[in-house]
């Protein structure tokens, strides 16, 4: 008995005409041509050749920035203000005249409880004062000291008294005004000396 075999058709219907004697028209034809620009000239080979660009300065990458310091925790500090030299003249005034005020209220005029309260007031002038005005502090301790010594050397017989007794504790208590000025000075010094150091740490660190 015969045997039919039937193919399935793999490459779609065949066409109805011989394959022999004309080119296949189902193969594609040629890209198309992309259009070439105006401005653009052609090779050797007649391709198409882009303009180059002209010779300019080359952007600089932008250098990284660098995160800040997260600030440091402030709980459990102790204030730290800046005054400028007017401030600091006349924060150690103000709290001085206060602290006269109270020796002579409460110690009986003690000049010698003045004294002792006048050098930590100096300290706290000279650590307070802002870098620019560093060489005022040892200017207005003594200024402040003498303020701070009309309420305590107050006269009874007018101003004629209050003035003897003023110029009386300056001459007397020279010793505390002394200290307290001494004090302010050193502050002073070593507040620009250390200054000084971190400039020129500054200075010299090489550029990032």
């Amino acid at each position: 008995m015969e045997q039919y075999r039937t193919r399935s058709p793999q490459y779609g219907p065949r066409q109805s005409g011989p394959r022999q004697g004309g080119p296949r028209r189902d193969r594609p034809g040629p890209p198309p041509r992309q259009p070439v620009p105006s401005q653009a000239g052609r090779g050797a080979g007649g391709e198409p050749v882009r303009a180059a660009r002209p010779p300019g300065p080359r952007r600089r990458p932008a250098p990284a920035r660098r995160p800040a310091p997260a600030p440091a925790p402030t709980a459990g500090r102790l204030p730290n203000p800046r005054l400028t030299g007017l401030g600091s003249g006349l924060f150690c005034a103000v709290v001085m005249f206060l602290l006269g005020a109270l020796c002579s209220a409460l110690f009986g005029a003690s000049l010698t409880a003045y004294g002792v309260l006048f050098l930590p007031v100096c300290a706290l002038t000279a650590l307070w004062v802002r870098r620019g005005d560093l060489m005022t502090a040892p200017i207005v301790v003594p200024i402040a000291f003498a303020v701070g010594l009309v309420p305590v050397a107050d006269g009874e017989d007018g101003s004629g008294a209050t003035l003897m007794g003023l110029v009386t504790a300056l001459a007397t208590q020279a010793g505390w005004l002394y200290g307290g000025t001494l004090i302010a000075g050193l502050i002073v010094i070593v507040r620009r000396i250390r200054l000084v150091h971190r400039r020129r740490a500054a200075g010299a660190r090489p550029p990032v």
